[in-house]
């Protein structure tokens, strides 16, 4: 279930809701609610997840985090990414979002409670915050939504997934058919 509600939220409104198993997030003042994800949802971050840090710990350029994990835009937008990347600072991983303020890669997996959020609200948010790649990974149909900036569609994607956030380093490849079939089991 997505619930928007019409007051004004700021990111101390949302700092002081209780922690009740539900994700709390505002896009441009808007709160947006989504109840806990299914396994298969968790099983698609944690494998993405894994690949990203393996990558990143080859090939140094980022740092990986995954949900709940504020990034803060301003005081009326915070939002916990699925999965997402920042930059190193001074070649050391950052310890807060202050150190960095800017993405490299933000990844949603889809859910029915949150497909319209993450393909118009996010999409337009990172679109805007200039955001270098930004996934939507749909588990359901087994394809992975590329966005960038410059993009007004994404780029589907069911076969390889290629990634390369510097040119000095060669990029992460997930082959889609095999992660598919192993988030849902088969």
């Amino acid at each position: 279930m997505h619930m928007a509600v019409s007051k004004r939220w700021t990111v101390d409104d949302v700092r002081d809701l209780p922690s009740d198993g539900n994700r709390y997030e505002i896009i441009d003042g808007n709160l947006v609610v989504t109840p806990a994800p299914s396994w298969s949802h968790q099983d698609a971050v944690g494998l993405l997840y894994s690949r990203i840090a393996a990558y990143l710990a080859a090939h140094p350029v980022g740092h990986v985090l995954f949900a709940p994990a504020d990034v803060v835009f301003a005081d009326n937008t915070v939002v916990e990414p699925d999965v997402f990347v920042v930059p190193l600072v001074g070649g050391r991983k950052p310890h807060s979002w202050e150190q960095v303020g800017r993405l490299l890669l933000v990844v949603e997996v889809l859910s029915p409670s949150s497909a319209r959020t993450d393909r118009v609200d996010k999409r337009d948010l990172y679109k805007r915050e200039a955001v270098t790649e930004y996934w939507i990974v749909d588990v359901d149909a087994g394809v992975v939504e590329r966005w960038r900036p410059e993009d007004e569609r994404p780029e589907i994607l069911s076969d390889r997934l290629t990634w390369q956030p510097d040119a000095a380093h060669p990029p992460l490849v997930v082959v889609l058919p095999e992660f598919f079939a192993e988030v849902v089991g088969t």
